[in-house]
């Protein structure tokens, strides 16, 4: 009878290994076709505008860059609140791209539909529903920091710059991943990613546990991308096998080692709450606010 072939690390049975799914903990990007259309449709100005007169042609050029301007802030925007919907504790975006980005879809409507002479209610017509169309489309920016009550912001930003920097390691590991030009492979780097991200979200849930995983993000991570790097390029080149198992043995080396460090990270904030409920019940039991267990 036919079976099909797989292994441990075959596409779609990282389960075997104990590794995560490559998508464990990921939401599919929302409006991305969208966003891919909003810079097609700015095309034909230019077409337009090379047949206009000189007044013409600089307005459908100007109206030809604010759309794609705004595409492409659209575009960022939508990262910025992928990345903050998918942290439970997260400071909203510095720059509110897709609303500038909906202002800058109406200013170049506008501009391409003016003409000279032809009156302002069409192109006025033309920027508000832009704006208006846009926003809805795309939504608003978050305008609100998410889960900051009672966190201090000084250990939350230490926390932010030290993620942001182990997040460049994973982006680099999966540009260098891509370069081998195997599936299975990217799958893989993909299911570390996932486990060493449950590390990134329990550390932003405590700052205090920046320290005993400093190590993990920082020294793990860089070694992890340079070998990589150079795992990537040797593999490229001869398809060595044994490259390639020494590889994956080292990608569930340190998966087991993120894997037991996120545990303990986790058991020792449920120590550390079980020590705060004790002593509050303590306090209250010596003030009399607590009433005694009673027995019959």
């Amino acid at each position: 009878m036919a079976q099909r072939f797989g292994g441990p690390f075959s596409p779609g049975n990282a389960g075997a290994s104990g590794a995560k799914p490559p998508f464990h903990n990921k939401t599919p990007a929302r409006a991305r076709g969208r966003v891919n259309l909003l810079f097609l449709a700015p095309f034909p100005l230019l077409v337009a505008a090379f047949t206009s007169d000189p007044a013409g042609l600089a307005l459908k050029l100007v109206a030809f860059g604010a759309l794609m301007l705004a595409a492409w802030l659209t575009r960022d925007g939508l990262k910025a609140e992928d990345v903050w919907m998918a942290r439970r504790i997260a400071r909203r975006p510095a720059i509110p791209r897709k609303m500038f980005g909906s202002v800058l879809t109406g200013a170049g409507l506008f501009l391409a539909g003016f003409a000279p002479g032809a009156g302002l209610l069409n192109p006025i017509i033309f920027g508000v529903l832009g704006t208006v169309l846009h926003a809805f489309a795309f939504g608003l920016d978050p305008m609100r920091n998410k889960g900051m009550e009672g966190v201090d912001t000084f250990q939350q930003d230490r926390v932010a710059r030290v993620v942001d920097e182990a997040e460049k390691y994973l982006k680099d590991m999966k540009d260098a991943i891509l370069r081998a030009g195997d599936r299975a492979l990217e799958t893989r780097v993909d299911a570390f990613q996932a486990t060493a991200r449950d590390m990134f979200r329990t550390v932003e849930n405590d700052p205090r546990d920046l320290s005993a995983a400093r190590k993990y993000l920082g020294v793990y991570l860089l070694g992890a991308r340079d070998a990589t790097i150079k795992f990537a390029d040797i593999y490229a080149r001869s398809r060595n096998a044994q490259a390639r198992t020494d590889y994956l043995a080292l990608l569930s080396d340190l998966e087991q080692n993120f894997t037991a460090r996120t545990q303990a990270l986790l058991l020792d904030d449920k120590s550390d709450l079980d020590v705060e409920i004790e002593v509050l019940r303590e306090r209250l039991q010596r003030e009399g606010l607590r009433p005694q267990a009673t027995t019959e």
